[in-house]
């Protein structure tokens, strides 16, 4: 009965494979060739991977409308006012970024882009004059935004295009967060061995030089003995870090799993917080309800656990080819030091 109920009994029913799980699944083998070797790699990867996708197409759902990035606009849309000082700065300051050409170059016939802009934000507190009906109030404390840092990585002929490739982006950020546990777990791992042959060593020496006999011990041999007790509870102590690191012989099952369980869990792994602020033209932070003239903003403020760039506010923005400035060439620089 129990034979015929396994040969029966129904399988679990696999997890659709879109043609997004697919390229990623394939991205996946490019940073980890070896996955391929894990037993069921594409069986147990997909549906985490669906998890993922899932969660990061909600968040990117939610982000607000591209804005278009030029000078001109620059004293109309509140978000291009806040991010700019400047209307000129607009288009020298996106220029900057050698995807954004790339972009371009690739793609002759486009006569927009739309992108992905990411800025350093920093709030500083200081104190200023406040007038209030006829009063007019010192050291009043406000607080004021500014950003920097303007950076745009990823470009996309459509926002649908553009979102898409964010999700990928992300859902592969995460992926990179369980790459880098694995290779923790693997440098912890040699460092334990080579702690391990240390302490067995200095061990074996101390018991060359009579400590742990049976003789009659004097205050010498004491010590000695002292010593190879410690010795050896750091050994036991080494042995079970090893054992929680699992067999090395295992060591592509536990880097799946890692894969696996980091790609299901993918809201411990990303954090976007939506920012809303009314800022007034100087960009310094007022109450909406006191000061109906301010604008109010939402931006997401995104951290990636496994990105060196940490907390950077994020917008989406169109940006025209007419708008782009040339990089500046080598000789422009060296002539920039010319005095």
């Amino acid at each position: 009965m129990g034979l015929l109920h396994r040969l029966w009994r129904p399988r679990a029913k696999a997890h659709p494979v879109t043609p997004q799980i697919r390229k990623l699944t394939e991205r996946l083998l490019v940073l980890s060739p070896s996955l391929k070797l894990a037993e069921g790699f594409r069986e147990r990867v997909t549906p985490a991977l669906a998890r993922s996708i899932d969660y990061v197409s909600g968040v990117v759902r939610s982000l607000p409308p591209p804005h278009e990035a030029s000078a001109a606009n620059w004293l109309g849309d509140p978000y291009i006012h806040a991010f700019f000082a400047a209307p000129d700065e607009v288009a020298r300051i996106l220029s900057r970024s050698a995807e954004l050409h790339a972009w371009f170059d690739a793609h002759p016939l486009a006569h927009e882009t739309y992108a992905v802009m990411s800025m350093a934000m920093a709030e500083r507190c200081t104190f200023g004059v406040e007038q209030v009906g006829d009063t007019v109030h010192a050291d009043v404390a406000r607080t004021t935004l500014s950003f920097d840092d303007h950076q745009v990585r990823v470009c996309g002929e459509t926002e649908s295009d553009l979102r898409e490739q964010i999700v990928e982006r992300v859902v592969e950020q995460i992926a990179l967060e369980g790459l880098a546990q694995i290779g923790a777990d693997e440098s912890r791992r040699d460092a334990l061995v080579e702690e391990r042959a240390l302490l067995k060593t200095r061990l074996q020496l101390l018991k060359r030089q009579g400590a742990g006999t049976h003789k009659m011990l004097g205050e010498r041999e004491m010590d000695g003995v002292t010593e190879v007790i410690a010795l050896q509870a750091a050994i036991d102590e080494n042995a079970h870090a090893l054992g929680a690191l699992g067999l090395k012989t295992d060591a592509l099952a536990r880097e799946l799993q890692v894969i696996c369980d980091v790609l299901g869990h993918p809201e411990q792994h990303t954090h976007v917080e939506m920012k809303h602020v009314c800022l007034n033209p100087m960009n310094v932070v007022i109450d909406a309800a006191a000061a109906p003239s301010g604008s109010a903003i939402v931006f997401p403020l995104a951290r990636l656990p496994a990105s060196p760039l940490g907390e950077r506010a994020f917008s989406l923005v169109r940006f025209a080819r007419t708008d782009l400035v040339p990089l500046p060439g080598f000789f422009d620089e060296r002539c920039s030091f010319v005095i």
